[in-house]
């Protein structure tokens, strides 16, 4: 497939412009946090640690993977590379970014007087919960989706909206601010089940469906207009006949990618999820036994 894809070119293959636009946010996290930290008042100055760093730094890796390398192109080929990226660019980017980021430097960015408060409502569980749930499968009802890959700016604006419930999603779970950490060690199991439940139906509506449900994979026009949103026009108009859509570049039929689509998606939904259930579980366990009282030492010589 890879000596396939040459054909769109380096500007379709790698997003140069995009690449500028996330080294410019590793760049101002450098700068933020390192050298100018002192100047916006982060609470204790202190430099974020090496993990927060990796956390963060990977993150950028990631989303210049998802959004600006090669499979932004292949998820207008195929569903099953629109699925790997939804999952990364949903699931996993938000969770680095919030751990990435100190908690002087969140509540810098929270604590302002017109974002706080919406914050604050957000971070009641029900509603990140049913939002991104419903965003997520609203995204992906057909007629929806084939329009998201019509429209540079439908496209774009439905990616910033899902990334935006993403990390609202996210934050109940893993904010680094007390404030916001209302949720219990068990409260926070059962957001996990309800979360991975929700998502559920959007991945099942692929798995089982008899049909290919997206015009955007199917039709040769609809299929040509969703390149468009990262292929250069001329790329495009000097493409052969021949290509008619995603079939020339995968040996699967649109059911099959379909299918493995969905459940891609269920099975990396299902890893992130399970990761962030054992560290739940494992601070959980933690934080009971730093309340044990240790026996003493004597106790058993005065018995």
């Amino acid at each position: 497939m890879w000596l396939e894809l040459q054909i769109f070119g380096f500007r379709a293959l790698w997003s140069p412009y995009y690449l500028l636009f996330v080294l410019g946010l590793a760049l101002t996290y450098y700068l933020l946090t390192g050298p100018y930290r002192h100047k916006i008042g982060g609470r204790g100055y202190a430099r974020p640690s090496g993990k927060q760093q990796f956390l963060f730094y990977v993150g950028m890796v990631l989303l210049y993977a998802v959004k600006g390398a090669p499979i932004d192109l292949l998820s207008h080929i195929t569903l099953t590379a629109h699925m790997i990226q939804m999952a990364i660019y949903l699931l996993i980017f938000p969770i680095l970014i919030i751990k990435g980021i100190p908690a002087w430097l969140w509540e810098n960015i929270v604590y302002r007087p017109v974002i706080k408060p919406i914050v604050s409502f957000f971070s009641k569980p029900l509603i990140p919960l049913l939002l991104f749930n419903a965003l997520f499968s609203f995204y992906h009802l057909p007629v929806i989706f084939d329009f998201a890959k019509s429209s540079q700016i439908a496209h774009s604006s439905f990616a910033i909206i899902l990334l935006l419930a993403a990390f609202i999603v996210w934050w109940p779970m893993l904010t680094p601010l007390k404030e916001f950490d209302r949720m219990s060690p068990l409260g926070k199991i059962f957001y996990i089940f309800a979360d991975s439940l929700l998502i559920t139906p959007a991945c099942v509506l692929l798995i089982f469906a008899g049909d290919p449900v997206y015009a955007a994979y199917t039709q040769g026009g609809a299929w040509m207009q969703a390149l468009s949103l990262c292929v250069p026009t001329g790329v495009l108009q000097g493409l052969p006949g021949s290509i008619s859509g995603p079939e020339f570049f995968s040996p699967m039929s649109i059911r099959e990618d379909q299918q493995l689509g969905g459940i891609v998606m269920k099975l990396m939904q299902e890893i992130t999820y399970g990761a962030v259930l054992l560290s739940v579980i494992a601070e959980w366990f933690s934080k009971e036994n730093r309340g044990v009282d240790p026996i003493p030492a004597n106790a058993y010589e005065e018995q």
